[in-house]
């Protein structure tokens, strides 16, 4: 079964995911790549895998936690799955670009398909696709908006 609850945050709140034993999505509730069949979902606010993963977000988002130590699982293509890898290696506070992130995968050509991958990510936040940025150091694109990349990004420039 599928179960959800909503971590209200600003400026867009975050709706979380998760089968029995696995996280299966942290996305920004009312924006787009937010799974259709959310109706046959159970919310669930109790449920273990979305009270870690909310008590592990809102650690992070004080500034408290650099790490999540959650289970879940990326399932896609093999290329947004080489995609979601890389960005998963970007360490706390740094970034890289689009293109960089396109080599990383294995394609360097293919910086508009990293991109939209990175927008497709489904574990946003926790798989930290807001570290990517434009070629020239630009806010881009983010599903949760520009607001909650730059505070994100803001987030990780402040010391520990």
């Amino acid at each position: 079964m599928t179960s959800y609850c909503i971590l209200k945050q600003s400026p867009v709140d975050l709706l979380l995911v998760a089968n029995e034993t696995e996280l299966l999505g942290i996305y920004f509730d009312g924006r787009s790549h937010v799974p259709a069949e959310r109706s046959a979902w159970s919310l669930e606010p109790r449920h273990p895998v979305l009270r870690a993963t909310q008590e592990q977000l809102e650690e992070f988002l004080a500034g408290k936690r650099t790490r999540f130590s959650l289970p879940f699982k990326l399932r896609g293509t093999e290329f947004q799955e080489r995609v979601w890898r890389e960005i998963s290696r970007i360490p706390y506070g740094q970034t890289i670009s689009y293109g960089e992130l396109a080599r990383r995968a294995g394609n360097p050509r293919a910086i508009r398909a990293a991109g939209m991958n990175t927008g497709r990510n489904p574990v946003a936040i926790v798989v930290p696709c807001h570290r990517v940025i434009g070629k020239d150091g630009s806010i881009t694109g983010y599903a949760g908006g520009l607001e909650w990349k730059r505070r994100l990004l803001n987030l990780e420039k402040q010391p520990l």
